[in-house]
């Protein structure tokens, strides 16, 4: 076959050379992606880390969290609290995250943040935006034991003032009962250790309070300190005293706060026993006290004064 002769260039011609293929040691390939693959094992490692260690935020939706895995120390929430709390959410979005552990893969307990979860779920409820409040900011937490939770729950709300005797000896007592301490002196030391002593000491005195009266009360939380002590030192001073309470308070309407405090104050107040009282002819003869005697009414005149000197002279 003839072989083409190709033409020399002419003036002002451009030689241009196609780039071929660039050819790679196949050990630079494997380099590079032995990096990659080690680069993002340790991205992956430190963000596992990272959530473990509570560091990271999570997103979780609200129905995998559980608000009632640790009984809560707050037993009612301030409407208007509640109120600033949602406007703040509804405007800002939520800006604390909650605490929480893990009880299963994709469950969740709460330990902390009761009051921000309450709001988003009453404001998916109110406007239906899963987008908005369908979801809350959590930080996981690996409590080391039961007690653990329960301490980092007290902490956090011990933060925040308002919270009443009575609801702080709640949860020393369900803190006994599901076993998470053996005894209540190991309770009051575990959970409220960091206090005074003798607030802690009064936080035992409410646990009788609280065995006698919890689920007989519908506002306990509005037990002040001076009536709660009151009512603690007349249980233990009379034995019949829980039974006549928890019946003064079943035939009581009790439409708020006030109305229950009234019932526990009158209750608390021993009864005093009626003034002997005897009435004869238009005379009224009423012991007032010890040595007092008062005589009253239309026949007390300086005749019948007369007549009881001639009869105690004669006596």
């Amino acid at each position: 076959m003839a072989r083409k002769r190709l033409s020399p260039l002419g003036p002002g011609a451009t030689l241009i050379a196609e780039p071929g293929p660039t050819l790679r040691p196949p050990i630079a390939d494997i380099a590079g992606a032995s990096a990659a693959g080690a680069a993002l094992d340790e991205v992956t490692e430190t963000l596992r880390r990272a959530r473990e260690s509570g560091r990271m935020v999570l997103s979780l939706p609200l129905a995998v969290v559980d608000a009632g895995h640790l009984t809560r120390d707050r037993l009612a929430q301030d409407p208007e609290d509640m109120a600033v709390l949602i406007a703040s959410i509804r405007g800002r979005g939520q800006q604390t995250p909650i605490e929480v552990q893990e009880l299963a893969p994709g469950r969740y307990g709460l330990i902390s943040g009761g009051r921000r979860l309450t709001a988003l779920r009453r404001l998916l409820a109110e406007t239906g935006d899963a987008a908005a409040y369908g979801e809350v900011l959590a930080l996981l937490r690996r409590p080391e034991d039961a007690a653990s939770a329960w301490l980092a729950m007290v902490e956090e709300n011990e933060i925040r003032s308002g919270i009443s005797f009575y609801e702080r000896a709640r949860v020393v007592a369900r803190a006994v009962e599901t076993g998470v301490y053996p005894d209540d002196r190991s309770a009051l030391r575990g959970l409220f250790g960091s206090v005074s002593r003798a607030k802690r000491s009064k936080i035992g005195s409410f646990l009788v309070l609280v065995r006698a009266l919890d689920g007989q009360l519908q506002h306990p939380e509005a037990i002040s300190e001076k009536l709660g002590l009151r009512l603690v030192q007349v249980l233990e001073q009379d034995p019949g005293f829980a039974d006549r309470l928890i019946a003064a308070l079943i035939g009581a309407e009790r439409p708020d706060a006030a109305s229950e405090l009234a019932v526990l104050t009158e209750a608390q107040t021993p009864a005093r026993a009626p003034k002997p009282r005897i009435e004869v002819k238009g005379v009224v003869l009423e012991r007032t006290g010890p040595g007092s005697l008062r005589l009253q009414g239309p026949a007390v005149d300086d005749a019948l004064m007369q007549a009881l000197a001639d009869w105690l002279r004669a006596r």
